[in-house]
This record gives structure tokens, sequence and C-alpha cells, in this order.
């Protein structure tokens, strides 16, 4: 069965803790924080998200699950720390080289949270895959990073089966997680194709029934 990450970057602030109240009784396994800077990203959450990850941490025990777009990693696993996120996930392409993609890996462990390496569409997978041992998780993004509501991109599925075969003949223990365009009609393909965590954000924000909606795309 997989996990569902549920991403409130849609969420209206007016409505922001009725619906978080909403997805811990729907049961969303975490809370999908999408952090952009403006600058890796073209759009900007940076007060916003940190508004609903503190409102969330304050009401809520489900984890909270960190996506860093952002250009300066550093600077926001030190605010994020603060909340005790379950997991951070950053960038490959953020950092400038192999060194300091591991020194962000310690450096993210020691802050007290779980680690997850992210890279976008068009970057090959194997460029990672060196990491993997000493993270907790990758996150496969299926559309392009910094905007909600996308397609899923097909070729991205390919991705999921490469590193889920790389993960398994090398004996690795690490989640893998889908993030964008994942719904109803898509979660079959995402979940055949290797993923562990799903990231769902307007399929459930946007429901009538959350609760309905995530048992549904868990495949309970």
């Amino acid at each position: 069965m997989v996990e569902i990450s549920t991403s409130v970057l849609s969420v209206k602030k007016e409505e922001a803790v009725k619906i978080f109240y909403g997805l811990e009784i729907a049961k969303t396994n975490y809370f999908h924080i999408d952090v952009m800077d403006g600058e890796f990203v073209k759009n900007k959450t940076t007060q916003i998200m940190h508004e609903y990850a503190n409102t969330i941490k304050q009401i809520s025990n489900i984890p909270i699950d960190v996506h860093l777009m952002v250009k300066n990693v550093k600077e926001y696993v030190d605010e994020y720390s603060a909340i005790e996120p379950y997991i951070i996930t950053f960038h490959y392409e953020a950092l400038e080289n192999d060194d300091e993609v591991m020194q962000m890996i310690e450096y993210i462990k020691k802050s007290g949270s779980k680690v997850g390496i992210t890279l976008k569409p068009n970057t090959s997978i194997e460029k990672i895959y060196k990491f993997l041992p000493y993270v907790h998780m990758v996150l496969v993004m299926t559309v392009e990073p910094g905007e909600g509501g996308q397609k899923l991109i097909p070729q991205t599925l390919e991705k999921i089966k490469k590193v889920k075969e790389y993960i398994t003949k090398n004996n690795i223990d690490i989640a893998i997680e889908a993030d964008g365009g994942i719904n109803n009609d898509t979660i079959e393909d995402v979940i055949n194709s290797g993923a562990d965590i799903a990231v769902v954000g307007n399929a459930i924000i946007n429901s009538e029934n959350y609760e309905k909606t995530i048992q549904k795309l868990k495949k309970e």
C-alpha cells in the first residue's frame, strides 16, 4: 500500500486550520510542505509554507515532509529544523558539486531530520545513485518543480522504475517518493513503477471527502 503525503500548496489561508484537521482525520501519512524561494523556481511560497508548517506542528502529530525548492539550502534547513520535520528533501541541482551534496546530507542529519534528495525531471537519475546509501528517501519529480496543478510527465515513471531496480539490486534501505500530477487517474502507474509514497495536492484538497479520496489513492 502506498503512503500519501498531502501537499498543502493550494490550501487557502482562511481555510488552513480546518483543512489540516480534516487531513489528519482522513489519515494522510504526511503533510507535504513545498518551499519555493522565487529563485531556484519561479514561484515564492517561503512565508506561507513556514506559517503552515508551524500551524501543523502545533495542532497535529502527522509527520511533516519538507521539500526545499531553493538555492540557499542551508538557510532553509536552519529555518525548518526548528519545527522538527520528519524529513527535509533538497535538490541535487541546488548545490555546486558532489562534496557539497554530501555535506548537506550530513548537515540535515545533524539537524535532527531524515534526509531526502531529489532532482528535476530532465536531470539524469544516475547522478544521485552514489548518495542513495546515505539518505532516507529519493524524491522523483513527475512534473517540473515550482508549480502545482501540472500534469504528470509520463517519461518520469521510467525514472521511478530505474531507481527502484537500482536500490533493490544494491539492497539499499530507502523510500521512493513521487511528486507531481498524481491523482486517481495516475496513482496506479506511480505505484506500479515502484513508488512507496505519493505526493498529492489538488486531487485531495479539492475533493468533497478527504478520507474517501485518500483511501482510494492508498488502494485500501
